[in-house]
């Protein structure tokens, strides 16, 4: 059951991901919703085999770097085009 519930986190995390990309901020947050949910599917993994939960800790250290650096992106492109719309780069397009 809660594998189930892991992977339907997973699917919607995508979901939003695909349908919010214009919007920089709530691609953001549905990738660490992603993250989230393959966090509790690895966690799951480990507590059925009974290992130990260390490389948790290693995924966890790093996905939390990837969201300081998603937000550092975030408030370095408010700060030079003052939004966060992809539509109004005209760098990227």
């Amino acid at each position: 059951m809660l594998m189930l519930f892991s992977i339907i986190m997973y699917i919607s995390g995508i979901l939003v991901f695909c349908l919010k990309r214009k919007h920089l901020l709530l691609m953001l947050l549905s990738l660490e919703f992603i993250v989230l949910s393959l966090y509790f599917n690895l966690f799951l993994f480990l507590s059925y085999f009974n290992n130990e939960f260390y490389f948790s800790m290693i995924f966890m250290t790093m996905s939390v770097c990837e969201g300081a650096l998603g937000l550092a992106l975030l408030v370095s492109l408010i700060r030079t085009h003052s939004n966060d719309y992809f539509q109004t780069f005209s760098i990227l397009w």
